[in-house]
């Protein structure tokens, strides 16, 4: 991000409690409590040895039509602008953030 002007970075904050688990996996989560109930995960648990892996695959293929300004780093997004085409540094930095909020919007991030 050398030589960009405007930087932002963006924080998905419990990102991987909002990854829906596919129904034939949610049993593969279930752990028993000392009560004797058990609790199966609906949503992606940190502790899963591929959640990282899976989550950034996730985040990476999202945010691909925006690598030109938008960089991930799993859970983080930076998005940098300087002036092109005849536009100003914040005129190109507006459009940009817009362009990946409205990404994390319509993926419900």
């Amino acid at each position: 991000m050398v030589g960009f002007k405007l930087n932002s970075a963006l924080d998905l904050v419990d990102i991987y409690y909002q990854l829906l688990m596919r129904a034939c996996d949610v049993p593969l989560t279930a752990v028993s409590t000392s009560r004797g109930m058990l609790w199966e995960w609906l949503v992606m648990p940190q502790g899963l040895p591929n959640a990282p892996e899976t989550f950034n695959r996730l985040v990476t293929q999202l945010f691909s039509p925006h690598r030109a300004y938008a960089q991930t780093y799993f859970d983080d997004i930076f998005v940098h602008s300087r002036a092109a085409h005849g536009k100003l540094d914040v005129e190109n930095y507006v459009e940009h953030l817009r362009a990946v909020l409205e990404c994390m919007c319509t993926n419900k991030l």
